[in-house]
């Protein structure tokens, strides 16, 4: 197989192992016969020129590794020992399929090369340095993942006034990684674009609310994990339909308000004084329903009918003219309002002055 070039190597040393030193890095040895890091390990005494395997674990392999499907992967783990020491790797404790990872080993580090990852390269990866009867290892958690399936359904289970009810089953496939949630989308029949309505959802039933009177509507759902969204989203078999809800007026009783009033003079006649032969008028208002009839009298006698007088009545004014006074036009006149409900009256005094002299008629005359 095809091993990693050495720009690769150079280019991954230096985005794994930058700066490796014993303080960015776990150095492990061991004594034969001793697992390495035990606390009761007995190192022999070193010979002259001689070092003890330890293997240097860059500070971002300490952790779980994850890369996306397709994605190359080329570790470069740095070790120490002398004369030489043998460095192998292991997968889940089995050989490396030399069909698929490649192994370069120099003289103070190991390359462990991945041209295309797969899911199935996932697990745990173990290098070991042994140099006689002394080893050191170190291990290398590696995860491979990919984008998950979609939802196994989606059910439009009840539509009620503007909100409709989803319910849908989890994916098979999860894409080797935890689930971060569901994308709910919503799309109308009339535009046929989709919009997202929830993001980052973590239950498999939810609520769609503030919906369009008079729009169908059809939903969809996505999984999602670290790589992004499914490809696919399971669509709903059947639409929402919103649908403006019947109104039922009821109207309530009217009671007709009754304006019924008996007449009332709001102005009433005032007092005055006028020149003979000069055409005087009397004004005052009323306020009665049903409409009053207006009665005149002068010195309390009827003078509907005299041609002397002009008597008008319209929107509650009511004026009475007196044409071309004489002296004996003055007096008391009166102006009577008459409905079913009852009847007003007002009163004022009329003074008729000649020439060079003032004449006024009392009532009765």
């Amino acid at each position: 197989m095809e091993g990693p070039t050495t720009p690769e190597v150079a280019s991954e040393s230096k985005l794994k192992g930058e700066d490796v030193n014993p303080a960015d890095a776990d150095g492990t040895q061991a004594s034969p016969g001793r697992e390495v890091g035990s606390p009761t390990a007995q190192l022999l005494p070193p010979i002259e020129g001689e070092e003890h395997p330890k293997i240097w674990l860059p500070r971002a392999l300490r952790q779980t590794y994850i890369r996306k499907v397709g994605d190359t992967v080329n570790l470069l783990i740095p070790f120490q020992g002398k004369p030489r020491p043998q460095a192998t790797w292991t997968h889940n404790g089995c050989a490396l399929d030399a069909s698929r990872v490649s192994v370069r080993n120099g003289e103070r580090d190991s390359i462990l090369f991945i041209r295309e990852a797969q899911r199935a390269d996932s697990g745990r990866y173990q290098l070991r340095v042994q140099l006689g009867g002394l080893e050191a290892t170190a291990t290398i958690d590696i995860l491979v993942i990919e984008r998950p399936g979609p939802p196994q359904s989606i059910k439009l289970v009840d539509v009620w006034g503007l909100n409709a009810t989803l319910e849908w089953t989890p994916p098979q496939d999860t894409g080797n990684t935890v689930l971060l949630g569901y994308t709910v989308q919503k799309a109308d029949t009339k535009s046929g674009l989709w919009f997202t309505v929830l993001e980052h959802y973590h239950r498999t039933s939810c609520i769609v609310s503030n919906l369009i009177v008079g729009n169908s509507y059809a939903f969809r759902v996505f999984a999602e994990n670290q790589c992004g969204l499914s490809e696919t989203a399971p669509i709903t078999a059947d639409l929402a339909h919103i649908q403006k809800a019947a109104t039922v007026y009821k109207s309530k009783g009217f009671a007709q308000h009754d304006f019924s009033e008996a007449p009332k003079f709001t102005q009433p006649l005032a007092d005055c004084t006028t020149i003979t032969g000069y055409d005087t008028q009397l004004f005052c208002c009323v306020r009665a329903s049903p409409r009053p009839k207006i009665i005149w009298l002068k010195n309390k006698m009827d003078i509907q009918g005299n041609p002397k007088y002009r008597a008008l009545s319209h929107l509650g004014v009511c004026s009475l003219e007196i044409r071309k006074p004489g002296p004996f036009d003055g007096g008391i006149y009166t102006c009577k309002a008459v409905n079913a409900l009852g009847e007003a009256s007002v009163d004022c005094r009329v003074d008729v002055k000649g020439k060079g002299r003032r004449i006024t008629v009392a009532s009765g005359c």
